[in-house]
């Protein structure tokens, strides 16, 4: 069984849609006992930081991933997920889940592209990303497979070493990242086609050491 978070916000219905697609049983869960007795834990998010801390804090289950962490069970952050397993967040000056050490940082009000065109923020639409480590969340994922993005702040860890992939807006940042048991997506994988439900179905696979 998959335990995907449900925390009051996010976009629960279309990544449970997405797991259900890959044969894959899942619920749609707040109760902090499932979510502890569950084989795998996807926390996706999105909104944002100060709201989503608030709603774990009041309902316990910021303890609950810590647990789930710990335990050494497979654990997913999806977009604001990606940047709620750091240790801050400039969004409202948030104190985060801290799994990772790192600051989530918020993109500059004015950016251009490499022709000088004007940037949009929030960073909305299709992008490749680029492999800067392995792991098994990649496999079979190309240079030309693109991703679904919706963000305003990026996550910036302290270990580079815990970046899996990187992705080109106005400048170069982590979108993917890993360390043990944990892996994080920036783009939201259940919006991002075959592609998206490869990384989905990589993680369901995924058996870390």
């Amino acid at each position: 069984m998959i335990a995907i978070i449900d925390y009051e916000a996010g976009n629960l219905t279309s990544v449970e849609r997405a797991v259900r697609s890959l044969g894959r049983d899942c619920v749609v869960t707040g109760d902090a006992r499932i979510i502890r007795e569950a084989e795998r834990v996807i926390f996706p998010g999105v909104g944002q930081a100060g709201s989503a801390m608030a709603s774990l804090k009041r309902t316990g289950l910021d303890a609950v991933i810590h647990d789930v962490y710990a335990s050494g069970r497979p654990f997913m952050g999806i977009c604001l997920g990606t940047q709620i397993i750091l240790s801050h967040s400039q969004e409202h000056d948030t104190p985060c889940l801290g799994l990772l050490e790192g600051e989530v940082e918020a993109f500059p009000a004015k950016m251009n592209d490499t022709d000088g065109s004007r940037l949009k923020i929030p960073h909305m639409g299709w992008n490749r990303i680029r492999r800067v480590a392995e792991h098994p969340i990649l496999e079979g994922i190309t240079e030309e497979d693109e991703f679904y993005f919706v963000h305003s702040y990026y996550p910036t860890p302290s270990d580079r070493a815990h970046a899996l992939a990187e992705c080109t807006y106005g400048f170069t940042f982590p979108v993917m990242l890993g360390h043990r048991n944990l892996v994080s997506s920036q783009f939201h994988p259940e919006k991002s086609g075959k592609a998206g439900l490869k990384i989905l179905d990589n993680f369901c696979r995924w058996q870390p050491c």
